[in-house]
């Protein structure tokens, strides 16, 4: 089992940044892929970005074009995944959400960090 604990969550105004962090524990051995999951209110949960044990990374098309730099990084010996948001909007605003994915294919998610943007 993987335990994963974001943090780094919190109100910011339009075009501010936040930095989110998700610490994960337990079989991390198993782990390949990490990455984060948005849901805002009313909405279905969507991807945000992915990055693999190797660093590969993989953003979502609308962080891409908005995030000015927007980075997914990660640190293996902490056994830690990052997610810096720069240029905030308040289309942004959501519960995001750490992911894991293991060599079995398995996935865990943790219990969420909100991010509010305010206008």
């Amino acid at each position: 089992q993987v335990q994963l604990v974001e943090s780094g969550g919190g109100l910011v105004q339009a075009g501010g940044s936040l930095r989110l962090s998700c610490a994960a524990s337990g079989s991390t051995f198993s782990i390949n892929d990490m990455g984060w999951y948005r849901q805002a209110p009313g909405k279905e949960s969507e991807l945000v970005a992915t990055i693999s044990t190797g660093g590969s990374t993989n953003y979502a098309d609308y962080v891409k074009g908005r995030f000015t730099i927007s980075t997914i990084s990660r640190d293996n010996a902490k056994k830690t995944v990052y997610l810096q948001m720069n240029s905030l909007k308040v289309e942004d605003t959501a519960v995001y959400y750490c992911n894991a994915v293991d060599f079995r294919l398995r996935q865990y998610r943790g219990q969420g960090t909100q991010v509010t943007v305010s206008s």
